[in-house]
């Protein structure tokens, strides 16, 4: 932090010494909270002035912040960022964290999506994903252990409140680091491939000029759909 302090110096001299420990407890904040940060808890978020200041000193890191449910902030990796990450091929998640975690995404938030029962661009669900539904024959029972728990600790899943059959999952809080861009390309090919025939996937094809056309609506588990191979790489 004393590295990030000097690095920041330049933007915040004209600052005053109240102004400017309220920009970096805001900084600080919105990259290492677990969870989006209300704004009325932070001078430095619910002054725009000061808020200008933390996204220029996230921007010094390839970051930027997002706005969540419009009363709270978090950051993420800057689109240009995230897309250079992408192209040069990193990728934290393994394959299988990736099937598990696009499984998630797909019952708790791309099918509730395309039959309107979740509106939006939000990933709070309200339909939790059960361990029935992420049963597969391409994932061992044990494989699929392991993921769910890197993908809990990565903060990318997490379990739902209801436990009355059993345990089921939801997405989890990292997911709203997305930028609103990265947010919609994910929910775009999620829908795609959960509901490929729905007319929400018939609207995106449209709007990305895509013609319609068969298809299959069963997605491989073990290969997540375009777009969502680097999740992770854009929060």
């Amino acid at each position: 932090m004393t590295e990030q302090r000097a690095l920041f110096d330049p933007l915040l001299q004209d600052l005053s010494d109240r102004a400017r420990d309220e920009a970096l407890a805001a900084f600080s904040a919105v990259q290492y909270a677990a969870n989006p940060v209300a704004e009325v808890q932070l001078a430095g978020l619910r002054d725009v002035t000061l808020r200008r200041h933390v996204q220029k000193m996230l921007k010094l890191i390839g970051r930027t912040l997002v706005h969540v449910d419009g009363t709270h902030w978090t950051s993420g990796y800057d689109d240009a960022i995230a897309a250079t990450l992408t192209a040069q091929g990193w990728q934290p998640l393994s394959v299988i964290d990736r099937a598990v975690l696009v499984l998630v995404l797909i019952h708790s938030v791309a099918i509730p999506r395309s039959e309107g029962i979740l509106t939006g661009d939000s990933w709070k669900s309200a339909r939790p994903t059960t361990v029935e539904e992420l049963r597969t024959t391409r994932i061992s029972g044990e494989e699929r252990r392991l993921a769910l728990q890197r993908l809990r600790a990565a903060g990318l899943v997490q379990l739902s409140g209801d436990h009355s059959s059993g345990a089921s999952y939801i997405p989890g809080p990292q997911l709203q680091r997305l930028t609103p861009a990265a947010r919609r390309r994910l929910q775009d090919q999620l829908i795609l491939a959960a509901a490929p025939a729905s007319p929400i996937a018939e609207a995106i094809r449209a709007r990305r000029g895509t013609p319609s056309r068969g298809i299959s609506s069963n997605t491989d588990e073990r290969t997540a759909p375009s777009g969502t191979s680097s999740t992770e790489g854009q929060m």
